[in-house]
C-alpha cells in the first residue's frame, strides 16, 4: 500500500487500496480496537483490514519478527499493547515527544522504510479523565502499575495537575524508575510498597495494570485499601466493570472505566495511521455496539 510523504511521522493513506493495520499484544482476543478502526475507515470510504497479532496464540513470534513481517506486507502501522509498549521502543527509528516523555509507545506508523513511535494513551487518558471525573481531587493520587500504560497515565495525571503521585508496582524498581521520571516534570512522586498505607494518604487511585481483565480477573490491590472518600479509575475496558470498579461503586466511590481512554486513544491512532481526522462519536458508537449477549459469549460478562 502506497503512502504520501509527510514530515511528522504520520502516514497519509490513498483513498483507494487496502489499509492494513494490526494490534500486537498478549491475550487480546477481546479487543474492540479492530472494529473501531474498520468501521471508521469504512465510513470514510476506505477499506481496512485490522488483524490481531496475539503472541499468546503465536508463541514462536518475536516482537522483532512481527514488526518486520507487517512492515514488509505493507501495513500502515500497528497498535501496541501489554506487554510490549516499552519493549518496542528500541525497534523504532523515531519517537514523538509524547512517546519520549512517557517512555512507552502504543502506536507505530510505518512510512518510507522508517518506523515512527507515538503514544496516544497519554492524551486518551487525560481527556477521558477530564470528562468523566472533572471534579476529582488531584492533590494526591495512587497509581497502580508502572509499565507502559502506567507511565502514560502517570504523565497524564501530572499534566492534569496532580500534586503528589504515589506509584506502586509488584516490581519496585519499575515504580522507582517511573517516579523519578515523573519528578523531572515537577511535583512530588515516589514509589511505594505498602498499598494500604499509601491508600490512606490519597484522594483517588488509578489501576494501570492488567489485573481485572477478563483473562486475569481479581483485584490489583487489597479490597481494604478502598475507602468511600476515594475516586477510582481503571483503564481496563474488557470487562468495562472490573472487580475494582464494582467494589468501588458498591461503597459509593465515584468511578471511571476504561471506555473513554480506549476510544480516544484509538481516535488519535486512526489519524496517525491515515492522516485523516476520525469521528470520535462514531468510534464510540462502535465500541458500545458490543451488546450484552455478545459480551457474554466473548467472556466479558
Amino acid at each position: 500500500m502506497g503512502t504520501v510523504r509527510r514530515q511528522d511521522g504520520q502516514a497519509t493513506t490513498p483513498r483507494r487500496g487496502l489499509l492494513r493495520l494490526g494490534l500486537v499484544g498478549r491475550g487480546i482476543a477481546l479487543s474492540r480496537t479492530p472494529a473501531m478502526h474498520e468501521s471508521e475507515a469504512s465510513a470514510q470510504g476506505l477499506t481496512c483490514r485490522y488483524d490481531l497479532l496475539d503472541t499468546d496464540m503465536e508463541v514462536s513470534a518475536t516482537l522483532h519478527d512481527i514488526l518486520d513481517q507487517t512492515e514488509a506486507e505493507g501495513f500502515a502501522g500497528l497498535n501496541v499493547t501489554y506487554p510490549y509498549k516499552q519493549q518496542v521502543m528500541p525497534l523504532l527509528h523515531e519517537l514523538s515527544d509524547a512517546a519520549r516523555q512517557v517512555g512507552a509507545v502504543n502506536t507505530v506508523v510505518f512510512r518510507d522504510g522508517r518506523r515512527f513511535g507515538h503514544n496516544t494513551d497519554f492524551r486518551g487518558f487525560a481527556d477521558s479523565f477530564g470528562a468523566g471525573l472533572p471534579d476529582a481531587d488531584l492533590g494526591a493520587v495512587l497509581l497502580i502499575g508502572a509499565g507502559g500504560a502506567g507511565a502514560a497515565v502517570g504523565h497524564a495525571l501530572r499534566g492534569l495537575g496532580a500534586g503528589r503521585i504515589l506509584v506502586h508496582d509488584t516490581h519496585i524498581a519499575a515504580a522507582e524508575e517511573l517516579a523519578a521520571s515523573l519528578r523531572v516534570s515537577g511535583g512530588h512522586a515516589e514509589a511505594v510498597e505498602d498499598v494500604l498505607a499509601a491508600s490512606a494518604k490519597v484522594a483517588g487511585l488509578v489501576n494501570a495494570t492488567p489485573v481485572g481483565m477478563a483473562k486475569l480477573p481479581g483485584l490489583p490491590i487489597p479490597a481494604a485499601a478502598l475507602e468511600t472518600r476515594h475516586w477510582v479509575a481503571d483503564i481496563i475496558y474488557f470487562p468495562l466493570e472490573t472487580e475494582l470498579l464494582r467494589r468501588a461503586r458498591a461503597i459509593g466511590c465515584p468511578t471511571l472505566g476504561g471506555e473513554g481512554m480506549a476510544v480516544l486513544q484509538a481516535v488519535r491512532a486512526f489519524e496517525l495511521f491515515t492522516g485523516r481526522p476520525a469521528n470520535a462519536g462514531r468510534m464510540c458508537a462502535t465500541f458500545r455496539s458490543f451488546d450484552p449477549e455478545e459480551a457474554k459469549a466473548r467472556g466479558e460478562a
